[in-house]
């Protein structure tokens, strides 16, 4: 049994079998749903329920309340329909582009940048065609079946046909530590990919904030570079948010960039300087920066990158408080296994 899925305002309709997700039929038919994590755990998929009833599958309550739920809005990644339903959610142009393609890769490089993160260059299969959106991400299919989700680093069409990440040690976790112990060069792993409705909406003229906490640099990286590449002139400012001065892990980097694209303005932010880092730099939460810098954002557009935490808490802040259109806040929470998976209570 198929039940009829109409997107409003666009009017798009696609089918959905009865026992699987909405999101996994839009995306199997390339509808451009919004969507981050697909596991319930980020709200970037929430939509309001017009006509129809669901089965809401098991979810974070930070990413759908039950006061939420029974106002009618649901997360799409884990609700199933029970009938033919009216969504009102704003599809994402562009978000199906590109194909998704599972292939093999080979670990070209690994570095160091900070005690506690890995930069990997995966090789791309020279008879594969992978195309991605600067901010999108692959998931690795390990020997399990698990998966684990890390965000592109570079530009589409660079790096020899290479794709950059960036992984922070989790301990204890079940990749990250492989990363961190016996993770070789020309090892080869399993990606799929491309995931996520994270990139830049290149038709806007809006000013950009781009709003990163540790290793939620990496996309935002990736876009720094496609604008550089586009010669895209939109004025922009890139806060980074990290404990310590260690953790801006490619602080050079950025302010390289910055003094490269004349419309960049680099801010680092740290929230746990130490002594030993001599740091005469802004201080505190990174959102807080932003609000500092910029109390008026109703002209704006955000793409916000990182802990769960940040991201929520910006885009609370910069909506109530300094007036940021919602449907403008972009933003790609790094949800680990312990964010999806919480032990209970």
């Amino acid at each position: 049994m198929t039940f009829q899925v109409t997107v409003q305002p666009s009017g798009r309709i696609f089918e959905v079998a009865r026992d699987e997700t909405i999101l996994g039929a839009a995306m199997r038919q390339g509808v451009g749903l919004p969507y981050g994590c697909k596991d319930g755990a980020c709200g970037s998929c929430k939509c309001r329920k017009l006509e129809g009833r669901v089965i809401h599958g098991i979810h974070q309550a930070k990413a759908l309340s039950d006061a939420e739920e029974e106002a009618g809005q649901l997360l799409t990644c884990c609700s199933t329909p029970q009938t033919d339903l009216v969504l009102e959610v704003r599809e994402v142009v562009g978000a199906d582009d590109f194909p998704i393609v599972k292939m093999p890769v080979r670990v070209s490089s690994i570095e160091r940048p900070a005690p506690d993160v890995a930069l990997l260059r995966l090789q791309l299969p020279a008879n594969v065609s992978f195309g991605y959106r600067a901010g999108q991400y692959v998931e690795f299919i390990l020997r399990d079946g698990a998966r684990r989700s890390y965000s592109m680093a570079n530009a589409p069409g660079t790096g020899n046909n290479q794709i950059e990440l960036h992984v922070r040690h989790m301990p204890g976790g079940k990749f990250t530590d492989h990363v961190f112990g016996a993770l070789k060069e020309k090892e080869i792993l399993r990606v799929e990919g491309p995931f996520g409705t994270f990139f830049l909406r290149e038709a806007s003229q809006r000013p950009i904030v781009l709003l990163a906490s540790g290793t939620g640099f990496a996309p935002v990286k990736a876009i720094v570079e496609l604008m550089r590449i586009k010669a895209i002139d939109r004025p922009t400012v890139l806060y980074w948010g990290a404990r310590s001065r260690r953790d801006l892990y490619l602080h050079e980097w950025a302010e390289q960039a910055a003094a490269e694209l004349p419309n960049l303005r680099y801010v680092p932010v740290l929230s746990e300087a130490r002594a030993e880092d001599d740091w005469r730099g802004r201080s505190g939460f990174v959102h807080e920066a932003v609000m500092a810098d910029l109390p008026d954002l109703s002209g704006h557009e955000v793409y916000a990158c990182g802990a769960p935490v940040m991201v929520e808490s910006a885009r609370r802040d910069f909506i109530a408080r300094c007036g940021l259109p919602a449907e403008l806040f972009y933003a790609d929470a790094f949800t680990s296994e312990a964010d999806k998976h919480p032990p209970p209570a």
